[in-house]
C-alpha cells in the first residue's frame, strides 16, 4: 500500500545460518570480544561504539528480522506494526486495579527495536530524573555528568541545534514536526491561555511547560536507532549482526559467562571479554532468569534451576500509564482518513503531507500540585481520536489529549512461567496498586478537560467521543480511568541499576554475582523518567560504550 521499502545498501547483515553479504562473515570458531543481545535503542548503540576499534570483534543478536516493512518508514503508520511478526504482541497479567483487564504490551521485534514502532518522540526528561539516578547509582549517572551522553547521541536540526545543550553531529536526526494538522496550533493556544509556560524546545534541564514534539524523523521518514548507528558502519568487517536468531540461553563458565546460545546459529557464540544484555525490560530480566540467575523461589516455581541468587531480577518493573480524553471534531480536518492515495503520494515522492506526523505532535509537561518541583503528569495532543493503540482506524474527526502519570508510585515484576524462553513470562506492571497514581491521574484529567473547555479549541470540539465520558464527578472518572487506561510502551527498572547489593546491576552496569555480563537497557534505570524511555536509553548506551572500552583499555 505504501510502496517498496527504503533498502540500505550499506549494512551488512546475516540471517540465520546465512554469511553477511557483505562485510564481516561469521567465524568458524564463533569467537567475538563482544556478544551483544538485542538491536533496539541500546544495542544499537553498543554495536556501533564497540566497532569502531577494527581490532575488536563484535557480534549484535537480534531476534526479530531486519527493519525493511514499509511502514516503518512512514511515521503515522507505526499502529500498523502492532501485532505483527514485528511486534513481540505481548500481554500483561490481569490488573486487579484496571477492573481485571490483561492489557496489550507492544515491544518492537527488529532492528532497531521499539525505535521502528515508537512514536518517534525525543524526550529527555527532567533533570530530577538523573539527579534521583544519581542517589541510587552514583554522581556519575546525575544530570551534570549524564547529559552529555544525549549530546553525543544528537544530531538537532532547526532552531534548537543552534543552543549549546543540544547535540548537532551526532548520528540521531531530531527535529520538529515536517508538517502539523491544523488543530495542533490550537492545543498550543490552550495551552498559552491558561498559563502554563512555552518552551522553544523540551529538551532542557526543566521539561516543565509546552512545545511542539521534537521527533527522530529525517526528511519526513522514522530515524530509528538502527538508521543512525547501524547504516553507516554495516560495511566493517569487525561487527557481523546477526538477525532472526533468538537467544535461548547464556553459556556459563563457573560464574563467568562465556557466551550465548541462540537459534539459527552453528555452535556457540563466544564472547571473549562481555556478553551485553539489551534485550529490553522484559527481555532482559528473563533471559537472566532462563539462565538461573534471579530469585531462586520464583525460579524453582518454574521449573528453573538457580545457578545465581539475585533476588531483584525482574522486581521494580514501572510504566507510564495513560488515559485518553478523545473528543469530537466537527470539522474534518483531523488525521482521520489520512492515509489516502494523494497523502500517500506526498510522502513517497517528497516526505511530505499528514503521513509525516508523528500523531503526537505537541506535548505538555503540567505540576498537578504547586509544591511539586517537577511534572507528575504529561499531555499528549494528537489530531486523531487514538484508541486502543490506532489498532481500529477512526471512522469519525476527533481529537485526542493523552493523560500520562509520570511518576507512578506503583510497581510490578516479571516473572518466569517455564523453563526456556519460548513461552513469554508473566508481566504484571501492578498498575495503580499505589492509592496515590489514580488521585494524580484524575487531577491530570481535569487539566486537559480546562484545556479543552476554552475558546482556542473550542471550534475544534462537539463533545465527548467514547470511551470518554466527558466531564463527570471524580468517581465516574476514576472508574473510567481503570477501565479504558493503557500503556504509553515504557516499561522500565527490572535489572535495576544501583550502589546497594540487592541491586542486579552496579553503577558499571555488571550483573552482581557474575563475571563478564552487564545489561544495558531500559532495565537498568532506577527510576522512571518524566519523558519517554527511548532518549535515555540511547544516552545509557553512550555512557556504557565508555565504560566497557575503558576497563577493555585497562
Amino acid at each position: 500500500m505504501y510502496g517498496s521499502p527504503l533498502r540500505d545498501p550499506h549494512v551488512s547483515y546475516a540471517r540465520r545460518r546465512e554469511p553477511s553479504p557483505e562485510g564481516a562473515e561469521l567465524s568458524k570458531d564463533s569467537e567475538y570480544d563482544y556478544v551483544i543481545v538485542g538491536a533496539g535503542s541500546a544495542g544499537c548503540v553498543l554495536a556501533a561504539r564497540l566497532s569502531e576499534d577494527p581490532a575488536t570483534r563484535v557480534a549484535l543478536v537480534e531476534s526479530g528480522p531486519r527493519d525493511r516493512k514499509p511502514e516503518i518508514r512512514i511515521p503515522a503508520a507505526f499502529p500498523k506494526l502492532f501485532k505483527t511478526p514485528y511486534d513481540w504482541n505481548f500481554s500483561t497479567a490481569k490488573q486487579s486495579a484496571l477492573d481485571g483487564r490483561e492489557l496489550f504490551w507492544p515491544r518492537g521485534h527488529m532492528l532497531g527495536g521499539s525505535s521502528s514502532m515508537n512514536a518517534m518522540m525525543w524526550v529527555r526528561g527532567h533533570r530530577d530524573d538523573y539527579d534521583a539516578w544519581g542517589e541510587a547509582a552514583g554522581p556519575e549517572w546525575s544530570y551534570e555528568e549524564f547529559e552529555r551522553y544525549f549530546r553525543r547521541a544528537e544530531r538537532w536540526t532547526g532552531p534548537a541545534g543552534a543552543d549549546s545543550v543540544y547535540g548537532t553531529e551526532g548520528p540521531l536526526w531530531i527535529s520538529p514536526p515536517r508538517a502539523l494538522n491544523t488543530t495542533t496550533p490550537a492545543f498550543l493556544d490552550a495551552c498559552r491561555a491558561t498559563g502554563l509556560t512555552e518552551l522553544t524546545e523540551l529538551n532542557g534541564p526543566d521539561n516543565g511547560g509546552f512545545a511542539l514534539t521534537p521527533v527522530n524523523q529525517r526528511r519526513g521518514r522514522r530515524w530509528s536507532a538502527a538508521d543512525g548507528y547501524l547504516r553507516a558502519v554495516g560495511r566493517r568487517r569487525n561487527l557481523h549482526i546477526l538477525t532472526d536468531a533468538r537467544v535461548r540461553r547464556l553459556e556459563f563458565d563457573g560464574t563467568r559467562v562465556a557466551g550465548v546460545i541462540a537459534d539459527g546459529v552453528p555452535g556457540k557464540l563466544i564472547a571473549r571479554r562481555e556478553v551485553i544484555l539489551s534485550a529490553g525490560a522484559i527481555g532482559s530480566p528473563q533471559l537472566l532468569q532462563a539462565s538461573g540467575v534471579g530469585d531462586p523461589d520464583e525460579l524453582a516455581k518454574a521449573g528453573i534451576e538457580t545457578r545465581i541468587a539475585a533476588p531483584d531480577v525482574g522486581r521494580h518493573l514501572q510504566d507510564h500509564l495513560a488515559y485518553s480524553v478523545t473528543m469530537r471534531c466537527p470539522r474534518p480536518v483531523t488525521l482521520t482518513g489520512a492515509d489516502s492515495l494523494a497523502n500517500i503520494g506526498r510522502f513517497l515522492l517528497g516526505g511530505r503531507g499528514p503521513l509525516t506526523s508523528n500523531v503526537a505532535e505537541a506535548v505538555a509537561f503540567i505540576r498537578t500540585r504547586p509544591e511539586l518541583t517537577a511534572p507528575d503528569i504529561e499531555l499528549i495532543y494528537a489530531p486523531v481520536p487514538f484508541v486502543d493503540h490506532g489498532l481500529v482506524p477512526p471512522t469519525e474527526h476527533g481529537i485526542t489529549i493523552g493523560v500520562v502519570l509520570l511518576q507512578p508510585q506503583s510497581e510490578g515484576r516479571i516473572t518466569p512461567t517455564r523453563p526456556g524462553v519460548s513461552a513469554p513470562p508473566r508481566i504484571d506492571p501492578g498498575y495503580l496498586t499505589a492509592d496515590a497514581d489514580i488521585n494524580t491521574l484524575v487531577a491530570g484529567v481535569r487539566r486537559a478537560e480546562e484545556l479543552l473547555a476554552g475558546s482556542a479549541l473550542a471550534p475544534y470540539t462537539s463533545g465527548p467521543l467514547e470511551p470518554y465520558p466527558g466531564t463527570v464527578d471524580d468517581d465516574t472518572l476514576a472508574r473510567s480511568i481503570r477501565g479504558c487506561a493503557e500503556t504509553l510502551y515504557h516499561p522500565v527498572g527490572t535489572c535495576r541499576m544501583g550502589g546497594d547489593e540487592r541491586s542486579v546491576t552496579d553503577p558499571t552496569l555488571r550483573v552482581r554475582g557474575v563475571q563478564a555480563l552487564r545489561v544495558v537497557d531500559a532495565s537498568v534505570m532506577p527510576r522512571i523518567t518524566r519523558g519517554h524511555t527511548h532518549a535515555p536509553t540511547v544516552a545509557l548506551a553512550e555512557k556504557a560504550a565508555e565504560l566497557i572500552m575503558a576497563d577493555a583499555r585497562r
